[in-house]
Parts: structure tokens; C-alpha cells; sequence
């Protein structure tokens, strides 16, 4: 199979969706690996590197797009992107399509077919390539939150753990799973009180055990959530519904009853986030104020530690890529329900049905 790899053009978008071993790996299995020029850059990867593992290195997206079988990226398709993308062509990717109309109805236009990394689902039903990027995602949340809680930044002026005498700041976290729980374990070692909010008691139970004493575990319902969003200084949005769009959590109107300064760091803004008042945001300009609340939306956080987060990544993210190459994917996705489950577009049909619902659009299950 021929496999391409394009250079990511989302801004600030410092990952490559294959490091240079595992264009070896492919390679050594016979299969032909093309690499646009410059791909693995911003992760610390040279062209040189790829070229030395056997893999060709082309000048353009177009190059890759109109010669590849399959395509392995990181981020959904840019809208240059999905007119490059061919009938019956793979794509295999984060897509969020629940997030944005446009990216799917480009995508069902196309005819390609598109595994979404999101709702691949491994033998004991979670998600191992959404899995790495969000510990990324739920580490850097607590970093770029008690940022932005520094007063240049707008924020409250606390420091996210306090000092002898001085209270720590109260972060609240909705949702206690990947992403909730490794933005609780960060906030902790910091020294912060921290509030960890779900809605599945043996998940709550589970982390009641393993988090340390400064960690509150809460059964997540409307009135608590009112109550805490109330003393909060840092809100860290970690709510996943896999596939289909958050659930708000935080109203418009809860922000009128949240301390000036306070931030909220909306870890599933690519989902359509899980406050009301939350909008995608970029690295360049990551936040913004409403009614006094900082709001942090960059949809594309662990880009920013593009090494760390390729390397995450591709570890998940290879061997599914190597089934896919050697089998096809549907000889590879009949062995296999949990990647088939992360068809999500197949040749012009829409196959998932959250998707769907969200956009008021019709949807057939996937028949391969």
C-alpha cells in the first residue's frame, strides 16, 4: 500500500500523524511510504531522517494526496485538505466530527473513508488512540489555566498552590476520566484544592482511592455543580461523550455568579465544548474574556509540545496503521469491530449516529 504523510497545516500544529520508525517499519514490510517535505519539523524530525528509513519525501500535499492509498495525519482535514481527499480513499485521523458541519459534509462530499482516531475502541472498550493525547491534554490544562490565572493574563493573581499562610487556589474539574484525571493528579502535586466531578460512581470510587488527600471526589449533578462553580478560580472542562457533542455544563448565565478571573480551560472545545460560552481559540491567541471570566479554547493543545505529543501518538497509533496497510481496511475492520467502530464516514455515507444527531443529518450503519 502506498501510505502518505502530510505536513500539518492547523495553526500551530507542531505534530506529524508517523515518526521516522515507523515509516521503517513500513517500509520493511513492503509497503511504499511518501512523506511531504518538511512534515516532521516542528516534532524534530528532518526530512533526511525519513528519507535514510526509505521512505520518499515529495514536495507537496497534493503529491501525497493524489498518489497515497491511505493517509495518516493528526488533525481533521483543513478545508484544502478535504478537497484533496479522493473517493475510497483512507483517512486516518482525529476528525471531532460533532464539532463542525462543515468538516463532515466536506468530508461525506469527498467519498473517502474516514477512521477517526476518537472512536477507535480497543477489547475492553476504551479508547486507546484518544487515550495519550488526552493525558497530554489533561496535564497542560493545569499549566496553561494557572497561566492564566496570573493577573497580566487577566486572570485572579493566584499562584495555583498557595504559599504557607496563603490559601491555594480551588481548581474544579468536570469529568473524572483520561483528561479529568490527569488535570486533577497535575493540580494536586501543585498544591491546589481540587474538586473532581462524575457522573459514574465505581469511576468516582476508583479515584477516591488513588488521588491524593487534596483531591474531592463529587458525584457530578446540576445544583453541586452550581455550588462549585461559585468558589472555583480555575474550571477545567474534561467531559467526553465519545463521537457526539459535550454536554454544557456551564451556562452563560453560571458565569455571572463565578469570581472575576476565574479561568475556564475547555479541554473539549474540539467536541463543541462542555461550557456554553466556549469557542475554538489558537496558540496565537489562546483566550478570551466573557463577564469577566477568562475563557482558554485552543483545540489543538498537546500541538504545542508537538515532540512529546508525536511520540504519544504515533506509539498508539502505529500498529493500527500497520493492520491497515498489510490487510486493507475492510479485510483489517471485519477482524477487528473496534477500529471498524471508528469508520465514522464511509464512502459518501455517514455511519455514526451521534454525529448525525447532532447535525439533523441521515446516517446508515457501516456495511462493509
Amino acid at each position: 500500500m502506498i501510505v502518505g504523510v502530510v505536513k500539518e497545516i492547523k495553526p500551530h500544529e507542531y505534530r506529524v500523524g508517523l515518526i521516522p520508525s515507523g515509516a521503517e517499519s513500513l517500509v520493511k514490510m513492503g509497503h511504499r511510504v511518501l512523506v511531504e517535505t518538511q512534515a516532521g519539523v516542528g516534532s524534530g524530525f528532518l526530512d533526511e531522517d525519513y528519507e535514510k528509513v526509505g521512505a520518499k519525501v515529495v514536495p507537496d500535499a497534493n503529491t501525497v494526496f493524489g498518489e497515497a492509498e491511505m493517509v495518516v495525519k493528526v488533525k481533521e482535514p483543513q478545508p484544502t485538505e478535504c478537497e484533496l481527499l479522493r473517493k475510497d480513499q483512507v483517512c486516518f485521523t482525529y476528525f471531532h466530527f460533532a464539532a463542525d458541519r462543515g468538516l463532515t459534509e466536506g468530508v461525506l462530499k469527498s467519498g473517502c473513508v474516514a477512521i477517526a482516531y476518537e472512536t477507535v475502541r480497543d477489547r475492553k472498550g476504551t479508547l486507546p488512540l484518544l487515550t495519550p493525547m488526552s493525558e497530554v491534554a489533561g496535564k497542560m490544562s493545569v499549566q496553561e489555566g494557572a497561566k492564566y490565572l496570573e493577573k497580566p493574563m487577566m486572570g485572579r493573581g493566584i499562584l495555583l498552590g498557595g504559599i504557607p499562610g496563603v490559601e491555594p487556589a480551588t481548581v474544579l474539574v468536570l469529568g473524572g476520566g483520561v483528561v479529568g484525571t490527569n488535570a486533577a493528579k497535575v493540580a494536586a502535586g501543585l498544591g491546589a484544592r481540587v474538586i473532581l466531578m462524575d457522573i459514574n460512581l465505581d469511576r468516582l470510587r476508583y479515584l477516591n482511592d488513588v488521588m491524593p488527600a487534596n483531591v474531592q471526589t463529587l458525584f457530578s449533578d446540576p445544583q453541586l455543580i452550581d455550588h462549585h462553580l461559585i468558589e472555583a478560580d480555575l474550571v477545567i472542562g474534561a467531559v467526553l461523550i465519545p463521537g457526539a457533542r459535550c454536554p454544557v455544563l456551564v451556562k452563560r448565565d453560571h458565569l455571572k455568579t463565578m469570581k472575576p478571573g476565574a479561568v475556564i480551560v475547555d479541554v473539549g472545545v474540539d467536541q463543541g465544548g462542555c461550557c456554553e460560552t466556549i469557542k475554538p481559540t489558537t496558540h496565537d491567541n489562546p483566550t478570551y474574556m466573557v463577564d469577566d471570566v477568562v475563557h482558554y479554547g485552543v483545540a489543538n493543545m498537546p500541538g504545542a509540545v508537538g515532540r512529546t505529543s508525536t511520540y504519544g501518538l504515533c506509539n498508539a497509533t502505529l500498529p493500527y496503521v500497520k493492520r491497515l496497510a498489510s490487510q486493507g481496511y475492510v479485510k483489517a475492520c471485519k477482524e477487528d469491530p473496534g477500529l471498524a467502530a471508528g469508520i465514522d464516514v464511509h464512502k459518501g455515507i455517514l455511519t455514526n449516529k451521534d454525529v448525525a444527531e447532532t447535525f439533523g443529518l441521515s446516517w446508515e450503519a457501516l456495511t462493509l
